[in-house]
């Protein structure tokens, strides 16, 4: 079975930080782009940040650029966010999710592109991140 595990979300202060982590199995990680997704309450969901696991190719959504760096650790299975400067508005619950196959896909940035327009295949479930003002 596909299990993807995000945790390490928790209450902040504003300018502090927080790593979240996403630890995934039942897949082949390192043919696969990871997600980070989050919503907060009555918005929609908002993509923050994706990475290859195959060439660590990555993107960020404008909102966080700067202040979160996605990273991968293959060893592991497993794919970190690291939120510096946090503010009130990053609060939300995050999950991560992946896609693939980049193998089949042909290249990284097809896999990119799909977790930019929220294309993935398999979903995990949330980890909640508060920061107050």
């Amino acid at each position: 079975d596909v299990q993807l595990q995000a945790s390490g979300g928790g209450f902040v202060q504003a300018g502090g930080s927080l790593r979240l982590s996403c630890a995934a199995s039942g897949f082949t990680f390192d043919d696969y782009a990871i997600g980070w997704f989050r919503q907060a309450p009555g918005k929609g969901r908002e993509g923050v940040s994706c990475i290859s696991s195959s060439d660590r190719s990555t993107y960020y959504a404008d909102s966080v650029k700067g202040r979160f760096t996605i990273s991968s650790d293959n060893a592991k299975n497993t794919v970190y966010l690291q939120m510096n400067s946090l503010k009130p508005e990053d609060t939300a619950v995050y999950f991560c999710a992946a896609v693939g196959s980049i193998a089949t896909m042909g290249s990284s940035s097809a896999a990119i592109a799909l977790c930019i327009n929220h294309g993935m295949d398999y979903w995990g479930k949330g980890t909640q991140v508060t920061v107050s003002s």
